[in-house]
């Protein structure tokens, strides 16, 4: 695709340049930003700010991440094509295309109605369907699809849910930020006998993981 089909094609380009320079070295990713349409996911009152490295506000007290860290769970994630990955929060949808570009099987949960709705005609909009779109508590997962080969979480839990660790796949990975305030970004590695371990990375600011759902 060339700038005079998609004027935004350049400012994708130049994101990709940005992470690239941030440290998001996995070129499947920053090929997959290439070519997802973030102003579409940002809403038109977003587009002059679509392709700046910050959140933006989607509306119901949520936001789009900054790009960067889309691109940094997504590269801790470790997804190639066909991997099957339960996304807590499909928020705009943007993270949603992202592994959907990559070739995952996203199952994804949102428990804002209205968001979802939004975030799915948007999907559609851009090809990048989920295999499953759920409305339901995060905590909870999707048990009847488990288990799953990843597990990304886009909302800051005060925990690690259970029902998401017993829903990983041996074998698995799950990204998710945990605490209060400021939270760890922590990947969870599930070995072949079920057992987890923890590595703990940087430190980021996200919406609260609520339960319930509206």
């Amino acid at each position: 695709m060339n700038p005079s089909e998609d004027p935004f094609l350049p400012q994708r380009l130049a994101l990709v340049d940005v992470l690239r320079r941030k440290g998001i070295t996995d070129e499947r990713v920053l090929q997959a930003v290439a070519r997802v349409p973030r102003h579409i996911f940002a809403g038109e009152e977003n587009y002059p700010y679509a392709y700046e490295d910050r959140p933006l506000p989607v509306g119901e007290g949520q936001t789009i991440s900054q790009p960067f860290t889309v691109a940094y769970m997504t590269q801790l994630l470790d997804v190639e094509p066909g991997t099957k990955v339960l996304e807590i929060g499909t928020g705009s949808g943007y993270q949603t295309a992202i592994l959907s570009a990559m070739g995952a099987k996203v199952y994804t949960m949102e428990r804002i109605k209205k968001l979802l709705d939004r975030a799915l005609e948007k999907l559609k909009q851009t090809g990048f369907m989920p295999e499953y779109a759920a409305h339901g508590d995060g905590y909870a997962g999707l048990p009847e699809f488990a288990p799953f080969d990843r597990v990304i979480v886009t909302a800051a839990a005060p925990f690690i849910p259970p029902a998401l660790t017993e829903q990983l796949a041996k074998g698995g990975k799950m990204v998710i930020p945990v605490g209060t305030g400021s939270q760890t970004m922590y990947r969870l590695l599930k070995d072949s006998e079920g057992r987890i371990r923890k590595e703990a990375y940087d430190q980021f600011v996200f919406v609260p993981l609520l339960p319930g759902k509206k």
